[in-house]
């Protein structure tokens, strides 16, 4: 290699090496988001509103708004970190996303904290576990007894979630279908699109509750043995602000606050029908 070329090549490895180091800044400045959300005054939220009483939408002053005992758990968040609270309302299967977008500072929705997301999202601790439950038509009970009775059938689950795994797990011979929206999942099995909807417990009772056509069947739909709960997701190497969140949800779940939140929204999610 002559001198010239030598340097070229002496020259991309510093280059190399000043984008290693910027790639390290980035990892870097991500530890410190708790400085970059207070800075901005605001903590960016990122949930999907269909999921009572953790996050749904009520009309409230004239205006839809948004509730639910995530929401709480964002305001104390907020609270802690002395900013506001902006919800920034989309699909679950886009939640996770906008966490490496920039659109979210974190995500609050529901999210099961599974190994495999951990690849690209810091987590909190867990602050619930919950059950699955079977959605059927009312006038369909009769017919479904275990998860034999949908081969051949179509079960609906919410894409990107834990949901989906179990119906293609647990449901064999039936075809998944996966919706964006909890309430996209209720439509198709009320218009018969559908023959079932696996959807969390206390989703699944509001939203039965709700629609006097449908039952929970009594079918025995198992937590999965990796079912993790549910956590708060934020950026990756955002460990500063998952300090903060943890902080919160340590002390919320001490003094019983979350369980609070999540019956108050169960009741206000029934009423709101």
């Amino acid at each position: 290699m002559n001198k010239k070329m030598k340097k070229l090549a002496l020259g991309m490895v510093g280059l190399a090496a000043v984008a290693t180091l910027a790639a390290c800044g980035n990892g870097k400045s991500a530890t410190n988001q708790v400085d970059k959300v207070k800075k901005a005054g605001v903590l960016k939220v990122a949930l999907s509103p269909d999921y009572p009483p953790f996050e749904f939408q009520i009309i409230k002053d004239g205006k839809n708004t948004v509730v639910g005992s995530d929401v709480d758990l964002a305001n104390a968040i907020g609270k802690k970190l002395g900013v506001k609270v902006k919800i920034e309302s989309m699909d679950f299967n886009n939640v996770l996303a906008s966490l490496n977008t920039g659109k979210a500072d974190i995500a609050i929705s529901g999210i099961s904290k599974e190994p495999s997301r951990e690849k690209s999202v810091n987590f909190s601790d867990v602050y619930y576990t919950a059950s699955n439950y079977l959605v059927v038509k009312k006038s369909d009970l009769s017919k479904y007894r275990s998860v034999d009775d949908f081969k051949g059938k179509k079960v609906a689950a919410q894409k990107g979630s834990t949901q989906e795994g179990i119906v293609t797990s647990q449901f064999k011979g039936a075809t998944e279908i996966a919706l964006p929206q909890i309430g996209d999942e209720i439509n198709e099995v009320k218009g018969g699109q559908v023959q079932g909807a696996v959807i969390e417990n206390l989703i699944a009772k509001s939203y039965v509750a709700a629609n006097s056509d449908l039952a929970i069947a009594n079918v025995d739909v198992k937590t999965p043995k990796d079912s993790y709960g549910s956590a708060v997701a934020l950026p990756k190497g955002s460990d500063e602000l998952t300090k903060v969140v943890n902080s919160v949800i340590k002390e919320e779940l001490k003094n019983g606050q979350i369980n609070k939140d999540i019956q108050k929204n169960y009741t206000l999610s029934e009423n709101n029908k």
